[in-house]
């Protein structure tokens, strides 16, 4: 049954509606995958056995009963990040702070995702709270890159990619606060989409910056990707920030045609130190758009140049306030070991929180604080609006911008990649993004000369998901998905 778990989501989704499959066929072959390949990738926090079992019958008799007709997703085995809520499945954020933590609701994207009938299969892997590129800061452990498990699958969504890769699901949910979709899907040769901030809801997503922060799907191909979008996007009334329209219809920007679309390229993307497979790939890439017919053009937006330093400022002081909540009397873990309330305090957060989240809620405290409030984050939010208006510009006369997703492909497992000249500057060509509010998605556009694999960014206006739908799934018609060779 593993070639099951091979086909793409809407492959499978067709397959259960003619009858060829089953609902509970397709959940014990992927449950059997997860449980051959998790001691090598560690792609699962919670396998959510029990529950997906129960749920496949139930949507299996819906489905008999001539439900679910319109739902590209019935049947489908996903996998969610672990810092996204679901009722009476642990929800931890990779932290000892939450490690036990069920919570009594569902996030609104979990619960859209039931609608469509697709089956929950786990809870996945991520950077705890959220805070890194790698997953090394999990408290339950790293995970692995299905291409090499000697390297990193990036982060945060790096469990949401791994599993994905490793076949250990059909279709992942990531969260994205400075493209921790997109380098992990880079990292593991997958599309990762990242909304328009307000279109899909973020109840029940434990925040790390609220400003920031937006939940979106990683699968083998941009149509699975689109699929996941149209069911979790939408309004929604418990979240403020959501726009107020109920449906997108991302799936009719699925066309093969890119001719005479204008495709801005910014020269300070190329300006910088590229890897040399990475270089090629994207010139590539860029050759591959011009002889389908889009018209490229290579422009300035010096602006963003101060996207990383911007986006630290207000992550962390965003993170700082989110976090303050867990103090061991209203939320998450309790030391056993204190004298008094202060004690008390001290202790638990100690205990509960890892070494990356500490050094970001310091940072957060002292730029917030009464001294530090203008000089720093009000200066982040000026330059954050400076950074939106260079965009709003650039698409006055492009309608997608294409870059490199990373200047490097994922690094060993063993390396202090967090300290890396070249990983700050890849975060510099994925932040800006958040800080806009812009859509994004990463795709698969070749592999280095070690095997692993490139990704290519396409960057859209406000609410153009379509556009950069239609480039990449032009794009992916020239180099169809590509599977790692999983042990």
């Amino acid at each position: 049954m593993k070639e099951v778990t091979r086909m793409s989501a809407l492959t499978l989704a067709r397959k259960i509606k003619n009858r060829e499959l089953s609902v509970e066929e397709v959940t014990e072959a992927q449950l059997q995958v997860i449980k051959e390949r998790e001691p090598i990738y560690n792609s699962y926090i919670t396998i959510t056995e029990n529950e997906a079992k129960e749920q496949a019958k139930a949507v299996q008799r819906q489905i008999d009963d001539g439900e679910f007709k319109n739902s590209p997703l019935a049947g489908v085995p996903v996998a969610i990040k672990d810092n996204i809520c679901t009722k009476g499945v642990k929800t931890t954020c990779a932290s000892k702070m939450l490690a036990d933590f069920i919570p009594s609701y569902n996030a609104t994207v979990t619960e859209r995702l039931r609608d469509a009938g697709a089956i929950l299969i786990g809870k996945v892997n991520l950077d705890e709270f959220a805070m890194g590129g790698t997953t090394k800061t999990s408290y339950f452990g790293p995970s692995k890159n299905p291409w090499n498990p000697d390297y990193t699958p990036g982060g945060s969504s790096g469990g949401s990619s791994a599993a994905v890769a490793a076949e250990e699901a059909f279709v992942s949910l990531g969260s994205d606060t400075g493209g921790s979709i997109r380098q992990p899907a880079a990292y593991c040769g997958l599309v990762g989409f990242k909304p328009t901030y307000g279109t899909v809801s973020r109840y029940g997503l434990i925040p790390l910056a609220s400003s920031l922060d937006q939940i979106g799907p990683l699968g083998r191909n941009i149509s699975d990707c689109v699929s996941v979008l149209e069911a979790i996007s939408g309004y929604d009334p418990k979240d403020s920030t959501v726009v107020k329209q109920e449906k997108y219809a991302y799936s009719q920007a699925l066309v093969d045609d890119v001719s005479n679309m204008r495709i801005g390229i910014p020269k300070l993307y190329l300006d910088e130190d590229l890897n040399e497979d990475i270089r090629s790939c994207f010139m590539g890439a860029l050759k591959t758009f011009e002889d389908m017919g889009a018209k490229l053009e290579i422009f300035d937006i010096n602006e963003i140049m101060y996207s990383l330093q911007a986006y630290y400022v207000i992550s962390c002081a965003e993170a700082s306030s989110n976090l303050s909540r867990y103090d061991g009397v209203r939320y998450g873990h309790r030391t056993a070991d204190y004298d008094s309330l202060d004690e008390l305090y001290k202790n638990s957060r100690g205990e509960g929180f890892g070494y990356e989240v500490k050094r970001r809620i310091m940072l957060g405290a002292y730029m917030i604080s009464s001294g530090n409030y203008e000089t720093y984050y009000n200066k982040a939010r000026r330059i954050r609006s400076a950074i939106s208006r260079a965009y709003e510009k650039a698409f006055d006369k492009y309608d997608v911008l294409l870059s490199p997703e990373s200047l490097n492909t994922a690094p060993l497992l063993s390396s202090d990649s967090s300290q890396t000249h070249k990983k700050h500057k890849s975060e510099m060509l994925n932040c800006s993004v958040n800080l806009a509010g812009l859509p994004a998605v990463s795709i698969p556009c070749g592999k280095d000369r070690k095997g692993l694999p490139i990704g290519l960014q396409l960057i859209g206006n406000k609410f153009g998901e379509k556009n950069i739908i239609q480039a990449a799934y032009s794009f992916e018609q020239t180099k169809p998905y590509e599977r790692p060779k999983v042990r």
